[in-house]
């Protein structure tokens, strides 16, 4: 088994959102975001995998492929189908947890 606490050594990008693997393997890849108030992700899909987004501080604007913003807190899980378009922007000081399928680059 191995542990990983989330919020340890949390660092957050000066002028861009920061994306920090937690694990990557063949099987699938869970990565922790953190983003400043107003940093956005821009518009992009993930084309082999759905992609859940679990919230885990902060409030965040998320929009999906239906082109609706929905402003989303801790505690939510959102899911986003395989090639479905998605962009984020963070109110406050925004961490969530990303899960994806697979990893094309991952060597077991």
């Amino acid at each position: 088994m191995k542990t990983i606490n989330l919020f340890d050594n949390l660092q957050f990008g000066d002028t861009d959102p920061r994306a920090e693997p937690l694990h990557v393997d063949r099987e699938g890849r869970a990565i922790l975001f953190t983003l400043k108030p107003n940093q956005s992700i821009r518009e992009h899909n993930a084309p082999s995998s759905p992609f859940f987004a679990i919230i885990l501080q902060g409030q965040g604007v998320f929009t999906g492929g239906d082109g609706a913003e929905q402003t989303c807190g801790p505690n939510t899980l959102l899911i986003f189908d395989a090639g479905e378009n998605h962009s984020i922007r963070a109110i406050d000081e925004l961490i969530f947890l990303g899960i994806l399928h697979g990893s094309p680059l991952a060597q077991k």
